[in-house]
């Protein structure tokens, strides 16, 4: 059996992302979001928030960066990596979610324009409106749904 590693997440950033470049010129783009996850506790439901940093390479990272401030909510696809290092004799390591393809949701920040911009294997992104589903079409079911 192949391995997987395959992260969909959505979420509001916690932070303006940021931007900066390695000493190859390549933009590398920093944000975090946090993803809400509701459990019962008693009879109460509360909202628990987790928290993940998010890295966007290239160009992608470059176009989106002004679009991704605070409180904006975004979809993001992408595989999580493990940074190890040592850091004063003690073996660290990091967990961060590497996007591949990110979407603006709406709601928070500057707007609520809904943009696509996916980021594929050769570094090129396209952005794009979202596609929504239209009820009114037949699809060739019938309403009557027994649940």
């Amino acid at each position: 059996m192949a391995d997987l590693n395959h992260v969909v997440l959505i979420g509001r950033l916690t932070r303006d992302a940021e931007i900066k470049y390695t000493s190859g010129g390549q933009a590398v783009c920093k944000f975090s979001i946090a993803v809400n996850r509701r459990k019962k506790s008693g009879d109460q439901w509360e909202d628990e928030a987790n928290f993940f940093d998010i890295v966007l390479w290239g160009k992608q990272g470059e176009s989106l960066q002004s679009y991704l401030v605070k409180g904006k909510m975004v979809g993001i696809d992408g595989e999580l990596r493990q940074d190890r290092w040592q850091q004063e004799g003690q073996n660290r390591s990091k967990i961060e979610i590497v996007a591949s393809y990110v979407q603006l949701l709406g709601g928070g920040g500057s707007g609520s324009d809904r943009q696509s911009f996916n980021n594929n294997s050769s570094g090129n992104f396209s952005s794009g409106e979202s596609q929504s589903y239209n009820s009114s079409k037949d699809d060739g079911f019938t309403d009557d749904i027994p649940f």
